[in-house]
């Protein structure tokens, strides 16, 4: 047993995916929870997405999951202004240009997109929208996420991204976690999961 540990977090609104940070924001180390030395994030989610984020004192696993040879799903919910016609979906699935660094472009990989219900997901008061807004929600699975995608794909088919969830990674999900909720698990069953080969 090598003694490293694993988590999967309900990362909130409003929070960066780090410990560590110059910057007046609210961390990863501000939830109530005791994570061990030397534990950080598996990839990333930016200040203002929420939803699932992997934790773990394991160094190896990063390079693992998201640089390997075979790629894996990631599942995010999108709240969007506005009602999505089916011609806007098929857009997103069939692969979309977005903006790349230095003024370059980035045609996307074609990916799962459907219209999906509200997913009722409590949301902190402060950031809640006015009800008479008109929205959508969509699923999004792909195996790539590169230049704040997500984003950039639901705004080049004009329309303004309202919320964005990362509901799961493979096979680990969200689902009964709530918003700042931390839980760990075994190893063997984060391995599985996300269907990666154990490392010694």
């Amino acid at each position: 047993m090598n003694g490293h540990r694993y988590f999967i977090l309900n990362k909130p609104i409003n929070m960066v995916s780090q410990f560590v940070s110059s910057h007046t924001v609210r961390l990863l180390g501000d939830l109530n929870f005791n994570f061990p030395d030397g534990t950080h994030a598996i990839g990333r989610l930016d200040q203002n997405s929420e939803g699932l984020l992997l934790l773990t004192t394991n160094k190896k696993v990063t390079k693992l999951l998201f640089q390997g040879a075979v790629p894996h799903k990631r599942t995010y919910w999108v709240q969007v202004k506005n009602k999505v016609e089916a011609s806007t979906i098929e857009k997103l699935a069939a692969g979309i240009e977005i903006s790349a660094p230095n003024g370059c472009s980035y045609l996307t990989t074609p990916c799962e997109v459907v219209l999906m219900a509200d997913p009722n997901l409590k949301l902190d008061p402060e950031y809640a929208l006015h009800e008479n807004v008109t929205t959508s929600w969509l699923s999004i699975t792909l195996t790539e996420g590169k230049f704040h995608q997500v984003r950039k794909m639901v705004a080049a088919v004009h329309h303004k991204c309202l919320r964005l969830i990362r509901a799961s990674i493979e096979s680990i999900e969200i689902a009964g976690l709530a918003a700042g909720e931390v839980r760990e698990i075994e190893e063997e069953v984060f391995f599985e999961k996300l269907r990666l080969n154990a490392i010694d």
